[in-house]
């Protein structure tokens, strides 16, 4: 019966995708509250289907592409139209999306190099994808309520995460590729 079901998470990322475009225009035109539900929705979806895949053994080779790509298109995407609009600062447009960029290069450098598969992503790299959902969902709640507040502080905590998430890929990257040349 749960072969049925096996394809929820997929099409949860499927949906994850879907939304990305209402949540850019709705940035956009200025509707920062509507873009504020769509991206709950979003980020709600990505919980969910990993809770399903993990918790079910829902997993499938279409899934272990679709959920990091709706991800990286949903983050990658607000924070463009965020940075587009001037809600985040130059700095950490340029550190976020440099970070998604290197790791796509590195997981592909990796799958191509070393083994066919994705890399499994660490904990920090969970941490810091929750960390990034909170950033853009702060931004859109401030926006939503009119307010000009900035949180320079969140700024930098951001930064932070988001460049100590990279050096521990990178890390994890290089040797594996020096254990795989050490094996070769």
């Amino acid at each position: 019966m749960s072969q049925y079901f096996i394809f929820i998470p997929n099409l949860l990322s499927i949906a994850r995708i879907g939304l990305v475009y209402p949540i850019l225009n709705s940035v956009y035109i200025g509707e920062y509250l509507l873009a504020l539900i769509y991206f709950l929705i979003a980020s709600l979806t990505d919980a969910l289907d990993g809770f399903l895949a993990r918790k079910m053994n829902w997993y499938t080779e279409l899934g272990k592409i679709l959920d990091p790509v709706a991800d990286k298109l949903l983050v990658i995407g607000t924070i463009f139209v965020l940075w587009a609009n001037d809600f985040i600062p130059l700095y950490v447009f340029i550190i976020l999306i440099s970070r998604d960029i290197l790791i796509l290069l590195g997981a592909a450098m990796h799958m191509s190099l070393i083994t066919n598969n994705a890399p499994s992503p660490n904990i920090l790299g969970k941490i810091t994808t929750g960390v990034q959902i909170f950033y853009i969902a702060q931004i859109l709640i401030l926006q939503s309520l009119s307010t000009e507040l900035h949180l320079f502080w969140l700024d930098w905590l951001i930064v932070i995460i988001t460049t100590s998430s990279l050096l521990v890929y990178s890390s994890a990257w290089f040797k594996s590729i020096k254990g795989h040349h050490e094996q070769s």
